[in-house]
């Protein structure tokens, strides 16, 4: 199956390179969703429009962006291949406002939505509190699904213990660095099995201060999530807890490689609103922390020669602290329901077995997407596509080993990200210290998990 897929779907990939894959909320605002697409999107109730044949059941899937996404119809085309009575009607409900118009499609009286997809955990918490998704763990369990390849997403998505959606796309973070740089420093690249501390010390070892030349051993967008999510990669602590003492040693690092312009400042970046992308093609970054969805377009732009100063670069995995496994690092999903009042509830279920299996994984590798299931072949794939660094330790890269959730499931996590902003952006511009900011998040925080 597996030569199969790939040799029906590459062709396709490789001559339209690697596609968005962070798509519209991966520009200045913080990665909270991992969107599939881009911005617009089509009417909010634009559908395919699908012919049965005698004997074949259609089941409605809920998407955004039909005409900017190129996985969707390869999966279609084989789940219905492997399964010649089922039809699959893409119904597309726009991409800004998508979570809001499918809550109000399945609690009213008319939806009839077999599969829905799922952009966010904001989103998906709210409709598992409305009460309109329907529990998997019974479908899981009866087809023996092993959820080890999906590096501890589901045990987070849990809501009361039980698991409403199944992850198929996750974009995680990663440090891409420019080897011309290290080239030029004579210094080697960045390794896949780095701590903070030896981080922090290669940051400035290739660090250059002198007017007209400067180069940056680090770079840091505006979102609070490129700081403060240093601290959760061991595990025993979320972004959720209400007590934010373990984010003090990477904001005594961040603060200090900016007071000794190993990054660039701060609230000089907010006052430009110079993007991430902006910042690294410059060519004068050597390491920067970004997510998987940043792939695409450095590939694409280095392709069509916009970007000229960062043509050699690489990836490797995101530093960690001591006694934390390498490979540990933060991510985002995209996933698949079933709504509780789906009229083929079965049949639904084989669809989202499939796009979330490995099956599904290798259509989404073969189109530049990065799918939450994740192996060997999976990842070769991925680096196969054409732009993406030939050296082996980004390959590797791709591989990783814990995956925490930027914003964990939690119906009070709106409340708590303006919190956490607000204080993110004053211990970075020097309006608070850095424990008074801690404080004020404790304090805040605890207000809010205490309503």
């Amino acid at each position: 199956m597996k030569k199969r897929l790939a040799s029906l779907i590459m062709t396709m990939a490789m001559a339209g390179s690697l596609v968005a894959c962070g798509g519209g909320s991966k520009g200045n605002e913080a990665p909270t969703t991992a969107a599939a697409g881009g911005g617009g999107g089509e009417t909010a109730t634009a559908a395919e429009q699908v012919v049965a044949a005698e004997g074949q059941t259609v089941m409605k899937w809920s998407i955004w962006d039909k005409d900017l996404t190129l996985y969707y119809q390869p999966l279609i085309e084989e789940f219905e291949k492997q399964n010649p009575d089922l039809k699959i009607e893409m119904v597309d409900l726009g991409s800004s406002d998508y979570q809001t118009v499918l809550g109000t499609q399945l609690t009213g009286s008319g939806s009839d939505f077999d599969i829905v997809t799922i952009k966010d955990v904001p989103g998906y918490t709210t409709l598992v509190n409305k009460g309109v998704l329907e529990p998997l763990d019974e479908f899981i369990s009866s087809d023996g699904v092993d959820l080890e390849g999906y590096k501890g997403l589901t045990d987070q998505i849990q809501v009361d213990g039980k698991l409403y959606e199944l992850p198929f796309r996750s974009d995680f973070w990663v440090l891409y660095y420019n080897k011309d740089v290290f080239d030029e420093a004579k210094v080697a690249y960045p390794t896949n099995d780095m701590t903070f501390e030896q981080y922090d010390a290669l940051a400035r070892q290739l660090t250059v201060d002198i007017p007209g030349q400067e180069v940056y051993g680090a770079h840091y967008h505006t979102w609070r999530s490129a700081v403060q999510l240093f601290g959760i990669l061991d595990g025993k602590n979320t972004i959720l807890d209400g007590s934010y003492d373990f984010l003090k040693p990477y904001y005594e690092m961040a603060l200090a490689e900016q007071e000794d312009g190993v990054c660039q400042d701060y609230a000089t970046l907010k006052t430009s609103n110079l993007h991430y992308s902006g910042a690294f093609s410059q060519g004068n970054v050597a390491m920067m922390n970004m997510g998987t969805w940043f792939l695409s377009t450095l590939a694409d732009k280095i392709k069509t020669g916009e970007y000229t100063d960062c043509t050699n670069w690489g990836i490797v995995k995101y530093p960690h602290a001591d006694g934390v496994e390498p490979g540990s690092t933060l991510a985002t999903i995209t996933a698949l329901s079933i709504p509780a009042n789906a009229p083929h509830k079965e049949d639904a279920w084989k669809f989202v077995k499939f796009v979330c299996g490995e099956e599904g994984a290798e259509i989404l590798a073969s189109t530049g997407n990065i799918p939450a299931l994740m192996n060997d072949d999976i990842a070769g794939m991925i680096s196969s596509m054409e732009g993406f660094p030939e050296d082996e330790g980004s390959k590797e890269a791709l591989q990783t080993a814990n995956l925490y959730l930027e914003m964990p499931v939690s119906n009070k996590s709106s409340e708590i990200e303006i919190v956490l902003n607000e204080a993110h952006d004053n211990i970075m511009t020097g309006n608070s210290t850095i424990d008074e900011g801690i404080a004020d998040m404790n304090e805040k925080v605890g207000a809010i998990l205490a309503q």
